[in-house]
């Protein structure tokens, strides 16, 4: 059987060493001759392994999210049984703040900010797919009687929404001590509250 160009060793050896370009370069801008010349190949070789600048760029996007779920299912295997979300998030973010991860978080929030402003390019479908994936990351350790109601996804969503903003404010100042603090604050300010089916939220 003849290996199809668009899945072969090559195909996948030039994607890994992509991936690395995208992860110091980023792909919003991203241009062939540049990525080609640094990989060691060629325009004409990437397009006919990837079939268009898109198809390469839909390869990248799959290729980190891969990569993030990799990470996701390491860290949803350290969980503790019935583990509280605020828990889960503090060694969420000591994982996303750590600056060898510095390079896949900016091109996670390239990729999401793209998706969003054009979900009929190559990017469409990669933030929502995101959301879902950390979200379902975060319900992972709560107890199975608690998980799937409207309190539960929405103690979920807060948390995903305070380590994404903390994420950006991050990326943009390089501030690894004061994100974390304010990160940590806001986590304890949730361990103190009770959220009850109805979305209403007061202190015990």
């Amino acid at each position: 059987m003849t290996t199809s160009p668009r899945n072969s060793p090559r195909q996948k050896e030039l994607l890994e060493a992509a991936y690395v370009y995208a992860l110091r370069s980023g792909i919003s801008d991203l241009s062939l001759r540049p990525l080609a010349e640094a990989i060691g190949s060629s325009p004409r070789v990437l397009l006919y392994l990837f079939g268009s600048k898109d198809g390469l760029i839909r390869a990248l996007l799959a290729r980190a999210r891969a990569d993030e779920l990799d990470q996701i299912e390491m860290l949803a295997g350290e969980y503790a049984a019935d583990e509280a979300v605020t828990s889960i998030a503090r060694r969420l973010w000591r994982w996303l703040s750590d600056d060898a991860r510095r390079g896949l978080a900016a091109l996670w929030v390239e990729s999401y900010a793209r998706s969003v402003m054009e979900p009929d390019g190559p990017w469409g479908g990669f933030a929502r797919e995101t959301v879902s994936d950390w979200l379902e990351l975060l319900a992972a350790g709560r107890p199975a009687t608690g998980r799937g109601t409207a309190a539960a996804e929405a103690e979920c969503t807060l948390v995903l929404a305070v380590l994404r903003g903390a994420l950006l404010d991050l990326l943009a100042t390089g501030d690894v001590a004061r994100t974390t603090t304010a990160v940590h604050l806001q986590l304890d300010l949730l361990d103190g509250t009770r959220i009850h089916g109805d979305g209403v939220s007061d202190r015990p």
